[in-house]
């Protein structure tokens, strides 16, 4: 869309977050055509207004005929986006619709928040940044020490961003210049707070603000890709490490490479766990350049670019010194009895299985780790980041077919685990179970 920015409402709804979608142009207001309107849109607009979740992309004018302007038609968003300036559509007003085909979207309505005792700051918007929290008025950052994405999963739910896509550390958004008020914090990713989570005491801490935690959540619009490869190896869980760096990819010098780092690279690729780290070129010598060195992860993160390095390029290795990583193979599995949908991608989504030849849901009751541990694993996607609930992927439209599922977590699939009888429950599609796994 020819935008830089672009004004964004939703009128005559039931709330400031359902309604007909109507866009700003040249000082006036107009409707969107809904050719080709989907939920990919919806996501994208209720992003943008910061009304959480989209639920439902209504067509034909189902929140009434707008007047005057039908401004854009054809809209297509990845749903990734931050806002529908980001998403292709036709030139202003080239169209040949009418108001009855106005568009529509209902999100889940989760409001921006007042500013409270937790904050995303040096970011591009409020929902990604450096950690601060707010303890006898003054404002203090977070110490990196065992952060990771279930920290960040608790900090991103209680700022009403979705989910945590990542938690960096090494002051990524830029070192905090007051106190450190928290240090080995320690989440289950489960907590409503961070003020819930085990830490050491107020203001207790052996850092400084180079090793200031952030976190990146799903509502601030940036995405983030596999940029890591295994070539040259038996098979794609196995091989030597490249990374993509302004779009040329490069290798990994061995210097402090170990188990750790592969621990990481097996998780980020949606193999299994890492069996081995290995120096010295075992599969080849790489070409051109190398991107990476002096790697040091704690083998919690999900992804590479969550760990501690030297600035890309910066290095005296050469291609002998480059680095391996062996993981037990994970394939892809072909569709299955179990799938998740409505997200990021295959290993993020809306939680739904098949019986009696018909896709359903599962119901979020006792939903937990152990629960998306077992559908993780069942899907070939790693291992799980979250277990999340309420439709957070969006209703479903069918049957809800489980309920009260409890998984040990060493189940190899989700029909091993104990649950109520097909088709038992006492829920509704609000309380759809959702999984993002550590895979993409």
């Amino acid at each position: 869309i020819e935008a830089t920015e672009l004004e964004i409402r939703l009128v005559d709804g039931a709330s400031q977050c359902s309604g007909r979608v109507e866009v700003l142009h040249n000082g006036v207001w107009g409707t969107v055509c809904d050719d080709h309107w989907d939920l990919r849109e919806a996501k994208v607009v209720c992003r943008q207004l910061g009304c959480g979740t989209a639920l439902s992309a209504p067509r034909e004018s189902k929140y009434g005929e707008g007047k005057g302007q039908i401004w854009l038609s054809d809209v297509n968003c990845k749903g990734t986006e931050a806002s529908l300036a980001e998403c292709e559509a036709k030139p202003w007003g080239d169209n040949v619709c009418n108001h009855v085909e106005d568009a529509g979207v209902e999100c889940s309505g989760t409001e921006i928040p007042e500013p409270g005792p937790i904050r995303l700051v040096g970011g591009p918007n409020r929902c990604a940044g450096r950690v601060e929290v707010l303890h006898e008025d003054q404002w203090g950052s977070i110490c990196h020490d065992d952060w990771d994405l279930n920290d960040a999963q608790v900090v991103c739910k209680q700022l009403g961003c979705g989910v945590a896509v990542l938690a960096p550390i090494g002051a990524k958004f830029g070192q905090g210049s007051d106190t450190i008020w928290l240090d080995d914090v320690n989440c289950t990713g489960m907590e409503p707070a961070l003020s819930e989570c085990p830490a050491r005491p107020w203001g207790e801490h052996n850092c400084y603000h180079g090793e200031d935690a952030s976190a990146i959540c799903s509502e601030s619009g940036i995405t983030v890709s596999t940029s890591v490869r295994l070539v040259d190896g038996p098979n794609r869980c196995s091989g030597r490490v490249e990374v993509l760096h302004n779009g040329v990819w490069g290798t990994v010098c061995d210097d402090q490479w170990d188990l750790r780092e592969a621990k990481v690279v097996c998780r980020q690729l949606g193999c299994g766990p890492a069996l081995s780290a290995i120096p010295e070129s075992k599969y080849g010598e790489g070409k051109g350049q190398i991107w990476l060195s002096d790697v040091n992860c704690t083998g919690t993160e999900a992804s590479l670019t969550e760990c501690e390095t030297k600035p890309w390029g910066d290095n005296i290795c050469n291609h002998v010194e480059d680095a391996s990583v062996e993981c037990s193979e994970v394939d892809i599995p072909e569709e299955g009895p179990v799938r998740l949908v409505d997200g990021p991608n295959r290993c993020a989504g809306r939680v739904e299985v098949l019986h009696e030849n018909r896709w359903g849901s599962v119901c979020d009751d006792h939903w937990d780790m152990k629960d998306a541990k077992v559908v993780c694993k069942q899907v070939g996607c790693g291992s799980p980041l979250s277990a999340l609930g309420s439709a957070r992927y969006g209703r479903g439209s069918d049957i809800i077919w489980l309920d009260d599922v409890e998984c040990k977590g060493t189940e190899e699939s989700i029909f091993d685990c104990a649950a109520r009888p097909w088709g038992e429950h006492n829920c509704y599609h609000g309380e759809d179970a959702d999984v993002v796994c550590a895979g993409n």
